[in-house]
């Protein structure tokens, strides 16, 4: 399994022409502004302050490179949904995207964080068809999982989980304020950085 204690920012960009170079594997994470993304990688990491973690929603505009090691790199991609954002910033966010998912051949999976309380949105369902529509896989990671009671939070695994079916997508409750499914969520990360694209 990868470890993180060396990742590092390798840089941000806001074109398609300021990208690292496409080579090697990296695996992108994606979220709405509140979702709790820069928390998840963080906890995934080990590492609390790799991303940063802002109290206002939407701040993060731009695509965060880090390199895990040479030709391995996680993606932190600008939050997305928050209703104060500028309709012109929601527009170069959705180029922006479109960019990155159409062009990157070194992405090879999608960590998506979903608040657990809201489950999956439109542009949740977005961003999963921008990363199987180029053939790459996908986790839905159901976090704040410690706010729901434990029957409600089942259901909501379950209506994700019906909702994913037939697509490859996997899905779990995650929060890391209790630590809950890290270790579930390290062993899909481990799987496509080093090379089972096919693993969930």
């Amino acid at each position: 399994m990868p470890t993180y204690a060396n990742v590092k920012f390798l840089t941000s960009a806001a074109a398609a022409g300021q990208f690292v170079a496409d080579a090697g594997r990296e695996v992108a994470f994606a979220g709405r502004s509140n979702a709790g993304k820069s928390t998840a990688i963080n906890a995934v990491t080990g590492r609390s302050r790799l991303a940063r973690v802002s109290r206002t929603p939407g701040r993060t505009q731009l695509i965060n490179f880090f390199e895990v090691r040479p030709d391995r790199r996680l993606v932190d991609l600008p939050g997305y949904g928050f209703a104060k954002v500028p309709e012109a910033v929601r527009d170069r966010w959705q180029a922006l995207m479109r960019d990155y998912f159409e062009c990157r051949e070194s992405l090879v999976g999608l960590m998506l964080i979903v608040d657990a309380r809201r489950g999956l949105g439109e542009l949740d369902r977005t961003m999963l068809d921008w990363a199987l529509g180029r053939g790459r896989r996908a986790h839905v990671l159901l976090s704040k999982a410690d706010k729901l009671g434990r029957q409600e939070a089942v259901r909501v695994l379950r209506a994700t989980q019906a909702e994913c079916a037939g697509t490859g997508v996997g899905a779990q409750l995650f929060s890391a304020h209790e630590r809950q499914g890290i270790d579930v969520a390290q062993d899909v990360l481990a799987h496509w950085l080093e090379g089972d694209r096919e693993g969930t």
